[in-house]
């Protein structure tokens, strides 16, 4: 018996730790506080670029708080659990009152409630109380689905009532935000985001991950068909797009081309059109002029490959290319490396820049070598996202909105019509309740004094209050 006052005192305090108030007030703070510093702690970006701007030892405060993957943290998981416990805990804390107000069987009035309202409805008519009882009655049913007449000392009164079930209204908004951070934490613990390059023609089974910076590995393949772009006359990207191509077991089973905001989408994973680049050209077409003919020639040449000059000149070769180059203190950009051998003569090494094809006139030899033209070729960068919390989300939102329109759109309304014996008449009394929406209710109650009069052949008619 101690062991199980024990245990029944400590669930109790557990309860009233969860169902505390001011446990959801520190929650909400300490997450707002934590998204503000999400957002001035810019999240996931390599640790060199952090180690720079803060130093070694904010660094390592930082690191051991995982400030720099903030949302996917211990700490911050740890705040999303206890408020869906906390929300969960009051909700049902809160939650028998409101269930025995809705499913009292039957529903409880309290005359004196109606009697003690302000604004009520009054006329006198000409029927005994049970002619009126019998014409109201079904009157009230088109207005209410619930109606009850009851003998009082006076004569009769007829209660009715709709909507009670919407005060269930604010537990749907709670069950909500629920919802909302369930997702969350499902999309904190089972989701991941990555990014991946793929060179135009190639595919890819893995992406790197852009919370710790490891591979990876999907179910399928993700091939690139084909990329392109482009440009306003400024110079600026206006468009890239990327044909991509989703294997399965070596397979194609889907094509779609993407854009920027525009996704692909396969099982549960989004693939976006992050970025792009240039890959270094393997191919080029060379022009060759001669200084003492005047005449020029083109050559489509490999890297590796090598050509025969005319007019004996010699032979060229293209050793590599290189995305930059360091000319006399400056960076000059992509430039083919070949190497001229002249039939006579010690071997030259030539730099031929793509932005400047007069370069090789400065070495004022007998023939000036420029690139006219070189293949081009783009890798398309993809941002690859999944998370799995996406629906259980979106249900989150769609249950807020329902809740919300039931919360503040449905009222809870009552009605009292109370008919008082008199010596040559009846007189009837009618007041309406509502937990909100109190002038709607008022206008509704109207509407009905104004119906039951015509039904009663009324006298004379006031309104109290």
């Amino acid at each position: 018996m101690e062991k199980e006052a024990l245990l029944s005192d400590y669930l109790n305090s557990l309860r009233k730790f969860f169902s505390s108030v001011r446990l959801t007030v520190i929650l909400l703070l300490s997450l707002a506080a934590a998204s503000v510093i999400g957002t001035l702690i810019p999240q996931n970006e390599s640790p060199a670029a952090y180690f720079q701007q803060y130093g070694e030892f904010l660094y390592r405060i930082f690191y051991a708080f995982d400030m720099f993957d903030m949302y996917h943290s211990w700490w911050f998981r740890l705040l999303l659990l206890l408020l869906t416990l906390n929300l969960a805990v009051c909700s049902a804390d809160r939650l028998s009152a409101t269930w025995n107000i809705i499913f009292a069987d039957p529903p409880k009035f309290a005359l004196s409630k109606f009697r003690n309202l302000s604004h009520k409805y009054e006329f006198d008519a000409a029927l005994s109380t049970e002619e009126l009882k019998k014409r109201y009655e079904p009157v009230i049913s088109k207005f209410f689905t619930y109606t009850r007449a009851e003998q009082t000392s006076e004569g009769i009164c007829i209660f009715a009532e709709k909507g009670r079930w919407t005060r269930l209204g604010v537990y749907i908004v709670h069950l909500s935000v629920i919802l909302l951070l369930i997702g969350g934490l499902i999309g904190s613990f089972f989701g991941f985001e990555g990014f991946v390059n793929i060179a135009e023609g190639e595919s890819t089974d893995h992406i790197r991950l852009r919370k710790n910076n490891e591979i990876k590995k999907l179910d399928f393949e993700i091939r690139c068909d084909d990329f392109s772009v482009s440009f306003y006359d400024t110079g600026a990207p206006e468009e890239y797009r990327s044909k991509l191509t989703v294997l399965e077991q070596g397979k194609p089973v889907l094509h779609r081309d993407i854009i920027v905001n525009d996704p692909l989408r396969y099982r549960g994973i989004n693939i976006f059109q992050s970025n792009y680049g240039t890959l270094a050209p393997k191919k080029a077409v060379l022009s060759f002029t001669s200084q003492e003919t005047g005449m020029s020639y083109t050559r489509e040449l490999s890297v590796g490959d090598q050509t025969d000059l005319p007019e004996k000149i010699g032979q060229f070769k293209i050793k590599e290319f290189t995305d930059s180059y360091n000319f006399m203190g400056h960076d000059i950009g992509g430039v083919f490396i070949g190497t001229l051998t002249p039939d006579q003569g010690e071997p030259l090494e030539i730099i031929l820049p793509l932005r400047f094809p007069s370069f090789d006139k400065m070495r004022k030899g007998n023939i000036v070598i420029a690139v006219a033209d070189y293949d081009r070729h783009y890798y398309t960068g993809l941002q690859v996202t999944k998370d799995p919390g996406v629906p259980v989300v979106y249900t989150g939102f769609a249950v807020m909105i329902l809740g919300f329109f039931i919360t503040f759109f449905m009222p809870h309304c009552q009605l009292c019509v109370e008919i008082v014996r008199a010596e040559a008449h009846s007189k009837v009394i009618i007041s309406g309740a509502a937990n909100k929406n109190r002038m709607g209710t008022d206008i509704r109650v109207k509407k009905i004094s104004q119906i039951l009069k015509e039904c009663g052949y009324n006298i004379k008619s006031k309104k109290i209050g």
